[in-house]
């Protein structure tokens, strides 16, 4: 059974509530060559080889829905040292909560304790439904390395090649930008 897709998003994969039922609903979720294209360049990403999720869904007390999942993405980012294309397999897990009533409550402003254990707030669900694809596409920019880098060997040979030396050397006292300031200040 194939849910209905957003046009607004890359990976869409509404579960509309009606069809929940009360019941806990299992899916398994796989991004096409076309999503898996749009969301690397949603996320700066080289290149997405493989999205794909597991993902439980079940009613958690009046207006709550507990998403439980896993997946799996194979990545190629562009380190930021060297922008020599990195692969990398994110594998991920998360319980999320979404919430039915119209208005989410949000703690008071002020003072708010944050206890590690517990789960997030739950976040308002739109009038379509959930999203599963946009909630693991989330959760794989969650798990990106926000500053990947190559393997630093590599790096280090990279660098042998450069001859950097000549950066390092002081530079001849010629015309340079600040040989105006270097007269004025000796007074000549």
């Amino acid at each position: 059974m194939t849910e209905k897709r957003c046009n607004d998003i890359e990976f869409s994969r509404l579960l509309p509530l009606e069809r929940m039922g009360g019941q806990i609903c299992d899916r398994e979720i796989v991004a096409d060559d076309q999503e898996r294209t749009a969301l690397a360049r949603r996320f700066q990403l080289l290149s997405l080889e493989r999205l794909e999720a597991r993902l439980s869904v079940r009613g958690k007390g009046p207006h709550l829905i507990l998403v439980e999942g896993r997946f799996t993405a194979e990545v190629t980012q562009s380190c930021v040292i060297s922008l020599l294309p990195i692969e990398n397999t994110l594998r991920g897990e998360f319980r999320q909560l979404f919430s039915t009533a119209p208005e989410v409550s949000l703690p008071a402003p002020g003072e708010v304790l944050i206890d590690v254990e517990e789960d997030d707030p739950p976040e308002a669900i739109s009038e379509f439904g959930l999203d599963l694809g946009e909630i693991v596409a989330q959760q794989m920019a969650l798990a990106l390395d926000p500053y990947p880098r190559d393997d630093p060997a590599r790096l280090a040979a990279a660098s042998d090649n450069l001859d950097i030396r000549q950066e390092l050397e002081p530079q001849p006292r010629g015309d340079t930008p600040f040989s105006v300031l270097r007269d004025l200040k000796v007074g000549k």
